[in-house]
Formats: structure tokens, sequence, C-alpha cells
């Protein structure tokens, strides 16, 4: 008689209520949606303007304070990145290309409305090291905070007067051009909170001495080498397992700046030192984004300075440099080698020479160049297809050099592969593996970058 009654209890006991049930659905959603309007405030808000509105701010520095600060700023490079090509400089509007879309480098002049006039000393520093502009408006990494965050306290207010005391621009800021949802500022902060470390960053060299502690300053934090010249993750992140062994963050290839990748392309620290004072050295000549840092930073470095970071990118003692290899005698009996060897001889010899030494200071020697010397043809065949600007900066100590003709269109694929082999394999020392499939892909991204041919 008790049996049934039992189980029928149990069976009432162990049945989820449906209104409990139906309740907790509807806990659920809410939190959801509330999340979802936190999330859509935030991201309204990260982006909005910050100009302060506190009266422009006034410093009052010295003409040696403002000749160090003048310095500092050319050591960071503050000028290239910050000043649209033929526009007034620090007023902002060059493009920096990322996976993510197109940043535009902002005006940091004097100027209280557009530019940095209204800030004080202490939000830009949290702006420089930390990527916080004011009214906690987060900057997007092009902005090289993941190097500057070691930067001091006393440079950054250096630099923080000499630019109040520029003159001011009235340029407006363009705002980024990015895919969603990289375009929501608000984002940062997790970018930050992943990516963003007080640790040192790493050495790719060996050094103790105060010269190389004040070339590892120069080189990781002010002139943060490491920025074009280390690969990055998928969130842009620089990948420090890998610091210093190149990057792609333009079209050209930033090479491997390694103490050993430096020393397997020939590099001592006489001709790197030469290199970084004028543009030229016997392994090539600066190109692309390279030569703004040399007309715009590393030109300007102390005689000290320039040691110091030439200790830091060799490494002390500095890894011996790898000698420029022997011509090979050319290939004959009509191979791909022998073609490479007419078309140089044809579009190359007369500008560098039939043998590839080229003229001192204006045409850059081929044999033993660094960039025949790369693992990777990638720079070498860029330059035969596109070609090279002009490079010429009057009484500014660098090298005069004419610049490099395109040869994509009077070259096909296989010609260029063929000329680029015979110029890697007979001047480089480096194998001839460039295929005709490598040279058409990278006509295609050049194409599709709407890069023209140069002249």
């Amino acid at each position: 008689m008790n049996s049934p009654q039992v189980a029928h209890v149990e069976d009432v006991r162990t049945a989820p209520p449906p209104q409990r049930r139906r309740h907790g659905w509807r806990w659920v959603l809410i939190v959801f949606i509330l999340l979802v309007i936190l999330f859509a405030v935030a991201a309204v808000w990260g982006n909005r303007s910050t100009t302060p509105t506190r009266e422009p701010q006034h410093v009052q520095s010295t003409p040696e304070q403002l000749k160090q600060g003048e310095y500092l700023a050319r050591a960071a490079n503050c000028i290239s990145c910050h000043t649209s090509q033929g526009g007034t400089p620090f007023a902002g509007g060059y493009p920096l290309s990322t996976g993510f879309g197109t940043i535009y480098g902002t005006n940091i002049t004097s100027d209280p409305d557009h530019g940095i006039g209204r800030w004080t000393a202490e939000e830009f520093h949290r702006a420089v090291t930390s990527g916080t502009a004011p009214g906690s408006r987060q900057l997007y990494p092009a902005m090289p905070f993941a190097s500057y965050h070691q930067m001091t306290r006393a440079d950054t207010d250096l630099i923080y007067g000499y630019l109040l005391h520029t003159r001011p621009s009235g340029q407006a800021n363009q705002a980024p051009d990015l895919h969603f949802p990289f375009n929501l500022r608000v984002l940062m902060l997790g970018w930050k909170a992943l990516f963003l470390r007080d640790a040192p960053l790493p050495a790719a060299s060996q050094g103790q001495s105060q010269a190389w502690l004040r070339g590892q300053y120069l080189g990781n934090v002010m002139g943060h080498c490491a920025e074009c010249h280390t690969p990055r993750g998928s969130f842009g992140q620089m990948d420090k397992s890998e610091w210093q062994k190149g990057g792609t963050l333009s079209f050209y290839k930033a090479p491997d700046i390694t103490a050993a990748g430096l020393a397997a392309r020939g590099w001592t620290p006489e001709d790197l030192s030469s290199y970084l004072r004028q543009g030229y050295a016997p392994q090539g000549s600066a190109f692309d984004e390279m030569h703004e840092v040399v007309a715009n930073s590393t030109r300007y470095l102390s005689q000290n300075d320039n040691a110091a970071l030439v200790a830091f990118l060799l490494g002390e003692p500095p890894v011996a440099a790898a000698p420029a290899p022997a011509i090979a005698a050319p290939a004959d009996g009509g191979g791909a080698l022998a073609m490479g060897r007419g078309h140089y001889m044809a579009m190359c010899s007369a500008c560098h020479g039939a043998d590839g030494l080229g003229r001192d200071l204006t045409m850059p020697p081929l044999r033993g160049n660094s960039t025949l010397r790369q693992a990777d043809g990638h720079n070498l065949i860029l330059s035969i297809l596109v070609g090279l600007p002009k490079r010429h900066a009057p009484d500014s100590g660098l090298a005069q050099l004419p610049g490099m003709p395109g040869f994509g269109d009077k070259l096909s694929d296989a010609d260029i592969a063929a000329l680029a082999n015979y110029a890697r394999s007979t001047l480089g020392g480096a194998p001839a593996d460039i295929t005709a499939e490598k040279v058409a892909s990278l006509r295609a991204a050049a194409n599709k970058q709407h890069i023209a041919i140069a002249p």
C-alpha cells in the first residue's frame, strides 16, 4: 500500500520546476543584453574625441633643453610617422598600412585644438609609453608604445617641451580606416593586457658595457628597430621569440638585423656605422622606409651614440663578418644563368659595372650586396620589378642616389628570375633558387597595391 505513494513522492521531487527554468534563461538573456549595451557604450566612449578643454600649456625650456629634446625626437624618429609627404613637420597625415587597415599619423605640433598644445607632460608620457591619450583614449600599436614603453620620463619630458615649441599646425587628424571590429579602440585594452609588458625587451646580441647598454636603449626603445624588423603575430603583436629576425610591415621586407644575420651578410662595425650616418656602405644603400630612418633619425646620432647602436646591433665582441663571395664564372651553353647574364649586361652593367662594383656614393655595388645575400630574394625581385626612387637630400650628408628604374614592363617573370639568379649566384654567393612563379606572385602583389614601375 505504501510503495506507490513513495514512488509518487520521489517523482514529484525530482521533476525540474518549469517556472524556475524559465526564469533562469531570462536572467541569462538580461545579462547578455546588458553586456552588449556596456560594450556598445564603451566602444562609443573609446572612439570619441578627447581634446582637453583646459588652457594651452606652456613649458619654460632652456636652449639646451630644446636642443636635447630635438635630439631625442630625432632618435625616436617621431617626424617620419607624424609628417605627410610634403606636409608641415609633425602635423600628421602619414599613412601607415597594416593588416587591419590604414592608420594615419596624428598632429603632434603645439596647436591647441588639433595637436598636443593642451596636453600635460604626464598625458604625453602616458601616450608615448602606454598608448593612452588624454581622456583614456586608446592608441593603436602603430604608435610604437610597445617599444617606447621603457622610455624614461626625463626623455619624454624633453621631447614634450621641444614639441610644444614647434610651429603649430591646424591640420585636422584623419580618422583611421580600419575594418570592424578593429575600428573599436576599446579593444586595445585587451591587446595591452595580452602583449604590453614591463619586462625588458629581448636583445639579439650579447654585451654588458655601458656603450652596449646605451645602444640597447637607442635600438630597442628610442629607435624601435624591432617594430619593423620583427615578425608579427595574428593580432599585430611583435613575436619576441623571433626578435629582429625580419619583418613584413611594408611592401619590401625589413631584413634580419640580429648580430648573426648582419654578420652573415658581411656587415662590419665600420660599414654599419657609415650606413647609419649616410645610408650607404659597401654592402648596399638604404631604400624604402629605411632611407627615411637614416634621413630623419640615425644620421643625427652623435658619434658616441652611433658607436653604441652599432655595438648593440653587432654585439660585443662583434660577430665576425662573413667575407664577400668571389665572383663565379658565368654559366655558358645557353643555360638560365647565361640568359640572366645577358639581361644583366644589357640593363644593369652600365650603372653597377660589369663586375658589380658600382660607383662610390652614387651607384651601390652589387658584389657582396646585402640584399643579394639575403636568404629570401623578396627585396631583390621587387627592386628589379618596380625599381627604387631617387634619393636626393642636398647638404644632408646622405649619399645622393639617382634611383633605379623598374624592369617589370620589359622583362617576363622567367627573365626576372634568371636575372635575379645570376646576380645572387655570381655576385652575392647565394643560391640561384628564384622561380618564375615567385616573381609572378610578387608582380601580382605589386599590381594589387597599385605600385607603379619607377621610370
